[in-house]
């Protein structure tokens, strides 16, 4: 695993915290915002990193201004999505010879599929979704994803089979109206957080390696 470099990025709400892996043999640069919950620290992440790094994917992680200060509500979509710019901008200057790539888990994947959908992210070749929330618990719906449709890069979607916030048919219908700039790979057994039972025969460990592979293979196809 290759050092981590602690950051701090101007935003227009102040200063966020950002944490940069970078792999010597770097061939992509993955921008990558936090779950609504949970921030840059998680365990999610700290899991998914190192498979990363390993895959030649170079990290950088920071957090929106709501969970920078200690608060649990998100911050309204016009911050969150200035502070996706701002991420995207720092990202391009802190490792200039390397494609752009951007996403998140849940909230931050949305967050930055919106900034895309409302104005192209400066250098960006495609996004990659971790846990897209389609819709609220119990209550399937695909109008979370309207906006993709103005989304004109390619676009890669990671969901698990037991996700509550993902019903898997609009997942589905919902990349198949995107048509072939979007792909959907079904994680088997996994939940919101990518978390497997012990029945299913897996460990989260394999889980994190299935996801760093698929994102790796999308990358290499995308930005070549």
């Amino acid at each position: 695993m290759p050092p981590v470099d602690v950051l701090r990025i101007d935003t227009p709400s102040g200063k966020v915290t950002a944490l940069l892996c970078r792999p010597a043999d770097a061939r992509v640069l993955l921008v990558l915002a936090h779950g609504a919950g949970a921030g840059i620290r998680h365990r999610f992440f700290e899991a998914l990193i190192p498979p990363l790094a390993d895959s030649a994917i170079a990290t950088l992680r920071y957090q929106f201004p709501y969970m920078e200060a200690g608060r649990k509500r998100p911050d309204p979509p016009a911050v969150a999505q200035a502070t996706v710019r701002a991420a995207v901008a720092a990202a391009a200057a802190l490792m200039p010879e390397l494609p752009l790539l951007a996403g998140g888990k849940s909230f931050g994947g949305r967050m930055t599929s919106a900034a895309q959908s409302a104005e192209a992210l400066t250098g960006v070749r495609g996004l990659v979704f971790l846990g897209f929330p389609l819709h609220a618990t119990g209550r399937p719906g695909t109008s979370r994803a309207d906006h993709l449709e103005r989304v004109t890069v390619p676009m890669l979607f990671l969901q698990g089979t037991r996700d509550s916030l993902a019903d898997l048919p609009s997942m589905r219908t919902v990349t198949e109206r995107l048509g072939p700039r979007a792909l959907l790979r079904v994680v088997e057994g996994a939940d919101h957080s990518f978390a497997v039972l012990k029945r299913s025969g897996h460990t989260n460990e394999q889980v994190m390696r299935e996801l760093a592979d698929a994102v790796a293979e999308w990358s290499l196809r995308t930005t070549t």
